[in-house]
C-alpha cells in the first residue's frame, strides 16, 4: 500500500515553484503523477479518502479511464456545501461507478444520495481511528470552583461555527457565570475568531491553537462544546464520549446518530446562537449531573464504535480487494 499523492524528493522544489506560480499548475502536475503512477502500478484497488462528498471526482475520473477498479471514502457531506452543476455528472459517476461508497455517517450518505438523485447500492457506514483510550473513561477532573469545556477542531467557523459560540459566551448571564472554554486548533479563521473575542471583550476564552496531546486535554476538562455548522461524524465527538466527558454539539452530520439528546449529552436543534444558548442552558442546570451523563455516554459510544476502527476498515478494504469483480467501465 502506498500514498499515491506523495510527490517524490526530486520533484519537491518543482512542485513548490508551481505552487507559487499558478495553484491550478501544481493541481495538473498532481494529477499527472497520479495517473502516472496508477497507469504504471496498476493496482488491484485504490483507495480515495475526500474531505467532502465530491473531492475526489478528479482523482476518480482517472482512475475510470484507466479501468482500475476504486473505493471512495467520503469523510463529510454538508447541507451548505452542494456540488456544483457542471461537476454533477462527473460526481455521479464518481459514486456509482465506485466499487464501494463509505460514509463516516448514515446523514451523509443519506444527503449524497438526495443532491446526486442517485441510490449507491455499495454504500456503507465506517468509523475514523481515533486518539484516546478505548480501555475505559478517564477519571473525572477535580472541581476548583471553575467549569471547564473544550472547542477542538478547526478554527474555520463557516464550518465548525466558533463563532455562534462566541456570540453565546457574550450574553450576560455567561459572562457571569464560573465557566471557561478553551480553544485547541489552528485554521483560516484563527486571526478572526481571536479577534472577535478581544472585540466582544470575553474574558472566559483562551486560544490555544495546535496540540498533539489530546488525550492531555481531558485530564482537566468537564466536556467539550461543539457548534458546528456541518460535520460527517465529528472524531473529537467520538473521542468525548470515549473519555467520558459530557458533549455539547449542534445535531448536524451524525452526531445525532451517536448522542442521545439530555441522556448522553446536549443537542442543539440548528446551528444557531438561540438553539446552542438553549442546548448550553440546559446542560448548565444539570451540572450536578454530568458525571453520570458521562458514564452513560462512555457505555453507549463503545456499542456503536469499535475498538480498532482501522482494523475493521482494513479488512473491508481487503475483502473488497480480493474480489473477482471487474474493473470499472
Amino acid at each position: 500500500m502506498r500514498n499515491l499523492t506523495y510527490i517524490p524528493l526530486s520533484a519537491t522544489r518543482a512542485y513548490a515553484g508551481l505552487c507559487r506560480v499558478s495553484r491550478t499548475l501544481a493541481i495538473l502536475y498532481q494529477m499527472f503523477q497520479l495517473w502516472l503512477t496508477l497507469r504504471l502500478s496498476r493496482p488491484d484497488l485504490v483507495v480515495l479518502s475526500q474531505g467532502g462528498n465530491w473531492d475526489g471526482f478528479a482523482y476518480a475520473h482517472i482512475c475510470r479511464k484507466l479501468k482500475l477498479r476504486y473505493i471512495l471514502i467520503s469523510q463529510k457531506a454538508s447541507d451548505i456545501h452542494w456540488p456544483p452543476d457542471f461537476y454533477r455528472a462527473q460526481c455521479r459517476a464518481l459514486h456509482g461507478q465506485a466499487e464501494a461508497s463509505w460514509f463516516v455517517s448514515d446523514h451523509n450518505q443519506r444527503l449524497t444520495e438526495e443532491q446526486l438523485a442517485i441510490t449507491l447500492p455499495h454504500a456503507d457506514v465506517v468509523r475514523n481511528p481515533f486518539l484516546v483510550d478505548y480501555a475505559a473513561p478517564v477519571a473525572w477532573p477535580g472541581d476548583d470552583g471553575v467549569t471547564r469545556l473544550a472547542c477542538i477542531g478547526r478554527l474555520y467557523p463557516m464550518e465548525k461555527g466558533q463563532d455562534i459560540l462566541l456570540r453565546v459566551l457574550a450574553q450576560p448571564n455567561w459572562r457571569e457565570r464560573p465557566l471557561h472554554v478553551d480553544f485547541y486548533g489552528t485554521g483560516t479563521g484563527q486571526v478572526a475568531l481571536e479577534a472577535m473575542a478581544q472585540h466582544l471583550g470575553l474574558e472566559n476564552v483562551t486560544f490555544h491553537g495546535h496540540v498533539d496531546d489530546i488525550p492531555a486535554i481531558w485530564q482537566s476538562h468537564h466536556g467539550l462544546v461543539l457548534p458546528s455548522r456541518c460535520e460527517g461524524l465529528p472524531l473529537v465527538l467520538v473521542e468525548c464520549m470515549l473519555v467520558g466527558r459530557i458533549a455539547i454539539t449542534t445535531d448536524v452530520g451524525g452526531s445525532a446518530e451517536v448522542l442521545n439528546d439530555n441522556i448522553t449529552g446536549f443537542l442543539a436543534s440548528a446551528p444557531t446562537e438561540a438553539a446552542f444558548d438553549d442546548a448550553m442552558e440546559r446542560a448548565w442546570t444539570r451540572r450536578s449531573d454530568w458525571s453520570t451523563i458521562a458514564r452513560t455516554a462512555a457505555t453507549a459510544i463503545r456499542d456503536q464504535v469499535p475498538a480498532d476502527p482501522s482494523a475493521e476498515l482494513m479488512l473491508k478494504i481487503v475483502d473488497l480487494a480480493a474480489t473477482t469483480a471487474g474493473p470499472t467501465g
